[in-house]
C-alpha cells in the first residue's frame, strides 16, 4: 500500500512537471502568436514602419520559445517553421516598401499557420482567413476579414477558411 502511494506521488509530481512546461510552452506561443497579429494589424492599415518594428517584437517570439519541452515530431515541425519566420521577419523588417513587406508575411503566415494547426496551443479561436486576389492567408484573432495583403485598397477583402478551436 505504501510503495502504491509513493509511486502515485511520483506520478503526479511527473505529471505536473510535464503540464507546467506544457503550460510555459503554450504560454510562450501565444505570445508569438499574439506579435503576429500585431505585425498583421500594422499591415492591414497601412503602417509600414509599425510593421517593421512589430516585426522585430515576433523575432524576438520565436527565440522565446522553449522548444525542447515539445514532443519530438511537433520540435522538428517547430524548428523547420521558426528558420521561416525568422528569415521572413528579417526580410520584412528590411523591406524597402510596404508591397515587400507583405510578400515577406506571406511566409510568416503559412508557417504560423501550420505551427498552429500542428502544436495546437491557441488559447483562443484562430480565424484561418484568404485573400483570393492575393491568393494569400493569415491567422486572425478576429472572424472579420482584416487583409494584411491590401491594407486600407481592399480591407475585407478575403473569406474565413477555417476556423481553429481555442485548445
Amino acid at each position: 500500500m505504501k510503495k502504491i502511494m509513493i509511486m502515485m506521488a511520483i506520478i503526479a509530481i511527473a505529471t505536473t512537471k510535464i503540464t507546467f512546461a506544457q503550460s510555459k510552452t503554450d504560454a510562450a506561443f501565444n505570445q508569438l502568436l499574439t506579435a503576429y497579429y500585431d505585425v498583421k494589424n500594422a499591415l492591414a492599415t497601412d503602417k509600414k514602419d509599425l510593421a517593421t518594428e512589430k516585426v522585430k517584437v515576433l523575432s524576438a517570439k520565436v527565440e522565446a520559445i522553449p522548444h525542447k519541452d515539445l514532443p519530438a515530431t511537433q520540435h522538428m515541425l517547430w524548428m523547420e517553421q521558426a528558420k521561416v519566420i525568422k528569415a521572413k521577419a528579417a526580410e520584412l523588417a528590411a523591406g524597402k516598401d510596404i508591397k515587400a513587406q507583405r510578400k515577406s508575411f506571406e511566409g510568416i503566415s503559412y508557417a504560423m499557420i501550420k505551427t498552429v494547426k500542428n502544436i495546437k496551443f491557441n488559447n483562443a479561436t484562430v480565424y484561418v482567413q484568404h485573400c483570393p486576389m492575393a491568393k494569400a492567408s493569415w491567422l486572425n484573432e478576429k472572424e472579420n476579414i482584416e487583409n494584411p495583403y491590401y491594407g486600407s485598397m481592399m480591407f475585407d477583402c478575403g473569406d474565413v477558411s477555417e476556423t481553429i478551436k481555442s485548445k
